[in-house]
């Protein structure tokens, strides 16, 4: 088995997914569901990009 590539901010890349801050994660499902009214499984069912996509979309309805 290969070593993986060292990166800028320690020794090796282990790969993954690096974590997403559970709040932050909980604060996002929590806004679309309000504004949007939508299922809590059609909002978990939205990629990350989406999901930031679409507080975005609704930040901009409400400002």
């Amino acid at each position: 088995m290969r070593k993986p590539a060292p990166t800028k901010y320690r020794s090796f890349s282990p790969g993954g997914i690096v974590g997403y801050p559970s709040d932050l994660f909980y604060e996002e499902v929590a806004f679309i569901a309000f504004h949007f009214h939508w299922s809590l499984e059609d909002i978990l069912n939205l990629t990350h990009s989406d999901r930031r996509r679409w507080v975005e979309e609704i930040s901009k309805l409400i400002a």
